[in-house]
């Protein structure tokens, strides 16, 4: 059988290091590993900790999303502290009463609202939501979509979403959240969609776009994704396990 390493390396699944960023083919020092990729280990794990408390940029957020010419929100979860929000995670999905007030103010019944919220990973957000918006937006507007204000939500887990849009008595939301990061994916971004909002919903009501991020899934082919998604999930009437993904296939 042909060996699959390449020369000089002793490691024979080196060869799909240049497909993934998994820690795969790091090699062993006696019963340990080598200390270089010890330390990429214990890096790349400050890396995750790091992510789960950095903080959303919503000053600097705000100002950027001016350019699509929509309301800015800044909301707030029920949970007061990064603390709170990670041991309490029932209060991470409801808006606390001063964001209620707010959104109380901003009923338009449109057809599409954006709810971005830190999640388990501000960094994720601050690092990619306004390149993937750039892309996404303006689809949205060439097809017609009446899009609501964008809302800027701290310490929101995915279900917030539910309640915001609701409250705007939006048809459709598209919450973009940091995902929980990984050993290698501490900047990874998710985008859930759900027809219908309403308080109450459970997880098989949704969509999910995973992994969006430089390393991942590229904000182009995500905003393409979830576009085709909302285009769907519109001419269905329903999100979540009811509706399936088939771009692309054949007989679709």
């Amino acid at each position: 059988m042909d060996k699959i390493t390449k020369p000089g390396n002793n490691e024979p699944l080196s060869f799909l290091k240049e497909f993934t960023a998994a820690r795969i083919a790091i090699g062993a020092t006696g019963n340990s590993i080598p200390t270089a990729q010890s330390l990429e280990f214990k890096l790349a794990h400050a890396h995750a900790r790091d992510a789960v408390y950095s903080v959303l940029d919503t000053d600097g957020l705000e100002g950027a999303l001016a350019q699509f010419h929509r309301p800015v929100l800044q909301l707030h979860s029920m949970a007061d502290s990064r603390a709170q929000y990670l041991q309490r995670p029932d209060m991470g999905r409801k808006p606390n009463e001063e964001s209620l007030n707010r959104l109380a103010d901003q009923i338009t019944g449109d057809d599409v609202v954006i709810i971005i919220a830190d999640g388990l990973s501000a960094t994720a957000i601050n690092q990619n939501v306004l390149a993937l918006l750039q892309m996404l937006i303006p689809k949205l507007m060439a097809a017609g979509v009446k899009i609501g204000p964008l809302c800027l939500v701290q310490q929101g887990r995915v279900a917030i979403g539910d309640d915001i849009a609701h409250e705007l008595k939006a048809k459709l939301s598209v919450v973009l959240i940091g995902e929980r990061p990984g050993l290698s994916s501490a900047d990874s971004m998710g985008a859930y969609l759900t027809y219908g909002p309403k308080p109450g919903l459970k997880d098989n009501s949704r969509n999910c776009v995973s992994n969006i991020r430089p390393g991942g899934f590229d904000v182009a082919t995500a905003a393409d994704k979830i576009f085709y998604l909302i285009q769907e999930s519109f001419r269905r009437k329903l999100s979540g396990v009811q509706l399936k993904d088939n771009e692309g296939l054949l007989g679709k």
